[in-house]
């Protein structure tokens, strides 16, 4: 057996698995795309969206950027009604694999605000390496530790440039 066919073998085993469709998919984008249009465009006809004797007002472009987002939100949904879509966009399995890695980067960016990038760094490589990679809790907690570390050294005292800081930083005078 070639490898070419052997891919495909894999590809096509789970094949009867469930998980969304497409076109649920693209409806979601659609709509996503609609309500974030009708925010732009709602919000900047507020402050603004025409020219005046100084030339256009602040909400003259994004009004713009606006439209061109509602226009591509009734393409995809008028593209979707025309042609739907019987195949799945993912399994249910390969969803719970990116879940697997957005809950965590979800959390990761909420503790950023709180911890501080540093801490929040460190937290996020060590549970990572631990239960995505297998690794033991100390190889996760020195790795994410040691490049904290380093990062902090990089960015804070030799290119003084201040990045997000929490309690920790404060505590020890930063």
């Amino acid at each position: 057996m070639s490898d070419a066919s052997s891919h495909l073998d894999e590809i096509t085993d789970g094949a009867d698995e469930r998980g969304i469709s497409r076109r649920a998919v693209e409806w979601a984008v659609a709509a996503i795309l609609f309500a974030l249009a009708a925010i732009v465009i709602w919000d900047n006809q507020r402050i603004g969206a025409g020219w005046d004797d100084s030339g256009p007002q602040a909400g003259y472009f994004p009004m713009r950027i606006g439209i061109a987002v509602l226009v591509s939100a009734l393409c995809v949904a008028w593209h979707v009604f025309r042609h739907p879509s019987r195949e799945l966009f993912a399994t249910w399995s390969q969803l719970k694999g990116v879940a697997q890695v957005l809950v965590p980067l979800t959390i990761y960016i909420a503790l950023i605000g709180v911890l501080g990038i540093y801490v929040a760094s460190a937290l996020f490589i060590a549970a990572f390496m631990r239960y995505a990679g297998g690794y033991a809790w100390w190889k996760g907690i020195a790795t994410g530790v040691v490049t904290n570390l380093v990062l902090f050294v990089v960015f804070e005292i030799q290119f003084k440039v201040p990045l997000p800081k929490g309690p920790l930083e404060a505590w020890l005078g930063y």
